[in-house]
């Protein structure tokens, strides 16, 4: 699923159709496609959708040229293959609060486009698989993952992915190694893990393609502020899809995916045991239902 690179390809010039395709080719890989609905409950969301889009119509006085500007805009997100991102960005983090309303333990947030499974495993201490001199602040995250009663879970692991220095996702943009910034880490017998890696970038999302027209057309920005993406979990116990988020990023309050909560901000110093800095965040899970 990896982007294909050629030899002067590389990370910064890699294009929104390359990252729309793996993205689309890794949904269709890893998802399974279809869902147990009644045919009265599609009826009944599809219907919404429908009305809610004849009402913007009607309401707006949507012309001949904006509808078919419309028409056109959709095609084009099918071919630059970024309909992954489109409803990661705009709508993932509705379908994420719906999910997770009910959970009593650590916050989740929005999953994204670009995670993707099986990556290496590593007991903790443990350190992201990287490049040679890998550019960026070297970061040492942190924490213990437990019960909502605090007790420590054994055999818990945390899956991890952020963009580098840059901004780039490896498996999605060209010239980066396969698994560069992600990893598995299995935590010790008392919850507790430590990954060593590098702070990651704020960045846009690929204003290339089809998103991007739409975000040039609207006068919106494309930023998402610097983040950390994490699956947390435990036999036993509710996995956790969650991002974290550094103090003092510009883009904290208006990311484009409105994927930010309070509950996910970390407390970043800098470490007192060697260079670069530390954070140190702890999870909560909720028991199986």
């Amino acid at each position: 699923m990896s982007v294909e690179t050629p030899a002067t390809h590389s990370e910064t010039t890699g294009t929104a159709a390359e990252a729309g395709a793996g993205a689309t080719a890794r949904f269709r890989a890893n998802k399974t496609i279809g869902a147990t609905s009644s045919q009265e409950r599609v009826a009944r969301l599809a219907g919404k959708v429908i009305k809610a889009v004849n009402d913007t119509v009607l309401e707006e006085e949507v012309t001949y040229d904006e509808y078919n500007a419309l028409k056109a805009w959709l095609i084009k997100v099918g071919e630059d293959g970024e309909w992954p991102l489109f409803l990661d960005v705009w709508v993932e983090h509705s379908v994420e609060e719906v999910a997770n309303a009910n959970r009593h333990g650590s916050k989740g947030t929005i999953e994204g486009p670009y995670y993707v499974p099986d990556s290496p495993a590593q007991k903790t201490p443990a350190v992201l698989p990287m490049r040679e001199n890998e550019p960026g602040t070297p970061l040492l995250f942190q924490g213990q993952i437990t019960n909502i009663d605090g007790e420590p879970l054994k055999d818990a692991k945390i899956e991890i992915w952020h963009a580098d220095d840059l901004g780039f996702y490896s498996q999605f943009a060209p010239g980066l190694p396969e698994w560069n910034l992600r990893g598995t880490v299995l935590a010790d017998d008392e919850g507790r893990f430590q990954v060593n890696t590098v702070q990651p970038a704020p960045y846009q999302i690929p204003t290339d393609g089809a998103c991007g027209q739409l975000i040039a057309a609207a006068g919106w920005h494309a930023w998402r502020p610097a983040h950390i993406h994490l699956k947390v979990s435990a036999p036993g116990h509710q996995l956790v899809t969650s991002q974290l988020y550094f103090p003092g990023d510009p883009h904290n309050a208006d990311d484009i995916a409105s994927a930010v909560k309070p509950e996910l901000m970390l407390d970043v110093h800098e470490r007192e045991d060697g260079p670069g800095r530390v954070t140190t965040y702890d999870f909560r899970l909720d028991p199986e239902d």
